[in-house]
């Protein structure tokens, strides 16, 4: 498939044919001596030899190519094979011929083409200024080779030319640390900075000796190396940079030439999405599968604090590694979450924020205490695990039985204050049991009793948590399949309460005491209904009142101004009628 832009193709085209930028419909490869039209401007291709591979380069790229050109008759008009060397120059400023450009972005590298250009497009050569304008032009081109030209930023700023690529593993992304190797010179040749011969490492949110550098890694891969042209507004626009490492000064407003490489990275995942438990992955693990929560996992760890303070040790020095279940509060909850995400062999360095370690309390360990509102910083390991069942891997029957195991965990969860892990539990319960279609009659009055059970009791975690219109969701959800369920209508009512929807809640209070008028809780909050929709009248009266006396008084001072202008308007005829 070609792509022909505006910009290098304007000359090209005839207002007739299709607009620039349009894609060209593929077509099968060319063989050798094929011959074919390659845009309806009348350019054609005929293959002379085979490339290598199978990218192509773009506009922008610079590539370095032969070619002949010569007329229909065989007569030679410009050559480079005659000076001995190839030419290079950067696609899209045809350099060559008008539509040769176009051409050279089908050919791969190595390979041979012979292209026909109709009269009106073989000009834009100096060496063909004395060619007859209605002559057809050929050019024999060969592509040696090109580099990938990319603008980084799209202003110019940081041109990026990759000179080896790197394998398919990348690009890393703010949080990730990257090994990188680079020298940086001024236009003139003089080294400015050079990391030392085994690389330098850093995050890339820190950044490091200049905006650019970061910014350009962020678009390579792993193994590749580039030259960056970086723009002073990217490096050092005012004062320039001291001399550093025995290395000259940086003028103020320099262009940089820098050769980088990005040796290798380490991903670093935000595991909690809060940046509260950060995952550095040191060595990968085996194969796609990770552990999730609920599957026995086998791991073995180191456990610091951020200055370095060892607090315990587990599977090392012949002692057992642990051996334990995820998601039932055997180690702190960052460390489970991190563990979750791990593979097979995966090791990894997790730091954990207090929210999701030991909190704001002294905690004792095997070798050293943990003082308060403390970052830990845990060197784990994946040995083995097994994962927790899908529910698609299991018959409905161990379905049922994995979700009311976890409804009642989740109401252990519950009992003990931890409404958003019992939550979680809830909603598992109900994903092993939501396909009515799977259960047998006999079954599915189980199922439909375990469902409700998990909203109401995922409402009441929604309530505690102040998160009303979840609640409202969970207690709905047991309405359509329960209309008369006197526990969804009463805490859909509190929820309704909270957010001020006096009304809804008043309809759902009614219809609850229609069901059971002797219900107590109900009760209570009918009262608590009335008190607030007593407060709520007293407001809008309070809102009517000022609103009606702002009125009144405007309608008064207009009265008062047609009273003003009326009498003004008598007297002006009164005046008048005495005039002599």
């Amino acid at each position: 498939m070609v792509e022909f832009s505006r910009a290098n193709a304007e000359a090209f085209i005839d207002e007739d044919d299709e607009e620039a930028g349009e894609e060209i419909e593929s077509a099968p490869p060319l063989n050798i001596g094929d011959e074919r039209e390659i845009h309806s401007s009348g350019l054609k291709k005929k293959l002379l030899k085979l490339g290598l591979g199978w990218e192509t380069p773009e506009f922008g790229d610079e590539v370095t190519v032969h070619y002949v050109g010569s007329l229909r008759d065989g007569t030679k008009c410009v050559s480079t094979r005659d000076k001995g060397e190839p030419v290079t120059f950067k696609l899209g400023e045809e350099k060559v011929a008008t539509g040769v450009d176009c051409g050279i972005v089908t050919m791969r590298k190595g390979e041979m083409a012979l292209f026909t250009l109709p009269p009106r497009t073989g000009f834009g050569s100096a060496d063909l200024d004395a060619v007859s304008s209605n002559s057809v032009v050929q050019f024999e081109v060969e592509l040696v080779s090109w580099i990938t030209v990319v603008d980084v930023c799209k202003d110019g700023g940081i041109i990026k030319k990759i000179m080896e690529k790197g394998e398919l593993i990348g690009p890393p992304d703010d949080l990730d640390e990257v090994l990188v190797k680079y020298v940086v010179r001024l236009l003139d040749g003089v080294i400015v900075a050079k990391t030392p011969e085994h690389g330098v490492e850093f995050y890339i949110k820190d950044g490091h000796f200049c905006q650019a550098l970061p910014k350009a890694i962020k678009t390579m891969r792993r193994g590749e190396k580039v030259n960056l042209i970086v723009q002073p507004q990217y490096a050092f626009v005012d004062g320039g940079k001291d001399p550093e490492n025995g290395f000259p000064s940086i003028p103020p407003s320099s262009i940089l030439s820098i050769d980088l490489e990005l040796v290798s990275f380490k991903p670093v995942i935000n595991v909690t999405g809060d940046l509260g438990v950060l995952k550095k992955i040191v060595k990968e693990g085996e194969g796609t599968l990770t552990a999730n929560e609920g599957a026995a996992v086998t791991i073995r760890y180191t456990t610091k604090l951020e200055d370095g303070t060892l607090l315990e040790k587990r599977g090392f020095d012949g002692e057992d590694a642990l051996k334990y279940t995820t998601d039932e509060e055997h180690v702190v909850a960052g460390l489970d979450k991190a563990v979750t995400t791990m593979k097979k062999g995966e090791h990894a360095i997790v730091t954990i924020k207090p929210d999701y370690g030991f909190g704001s309390t002294e905690v004792k360990r095997d070798l050293a205490m943990v003082p308060p509102c403390s970052t830990i910083v845990f060197e784990v390991e994946m040995l083995e695990f097994t994962k927790e069942k899908d529910p698609w891997e299991m018959n409905k029957h161990e379905r049922i039985q994995v979700a009311q195991r976890k409804k009642e965990e989740g109401n252990l969860l519950f009992k003990n204050g931890k409404y958003q892990r019992a939550m979680t539990k809830y909603e598992k319960a109900v994903d092993y049991i939501n396909e009515d279609g799977t259960f047998e009659d006999d079954d599915q009055r189980l199922v439909k009793s375990l469902r409700v059970s998990c909203w109401l009791n995922g409402a009441a975690c929604c309530l505690k948590q102040n998160d009303f219109q979840e609640a409202i969701k969970q207690c709905s959800k047991v309405l359509e399949i329960e209309s008369c369920n006197v526990k969804a209508l009463y805490r859909r009512a509190q929820a309704f309460m909270e957010t001020a929807d006096l009304h809804l809640a008043e309809l759902d209070i009614k219809k609850a005491l229609e069901i059971d008028p002797q219900n107590r809780e109900v009760k209570l909050i009918q009262r608590t209904l009335k008190q607030l929709q007593a407060e709520s009248n007293k407001k809008d009266a309070k809102v009517y009142t000022t609103m009606f006396a702002r009125l009144s008084n405007e309608n008064s001072s207009a009265a008062k101004r047609l009273k003003v202008e009326a009498e003004s308007k008598i007297e002006e005829n009164v005046g008048e009628m005495n005039m002599p």
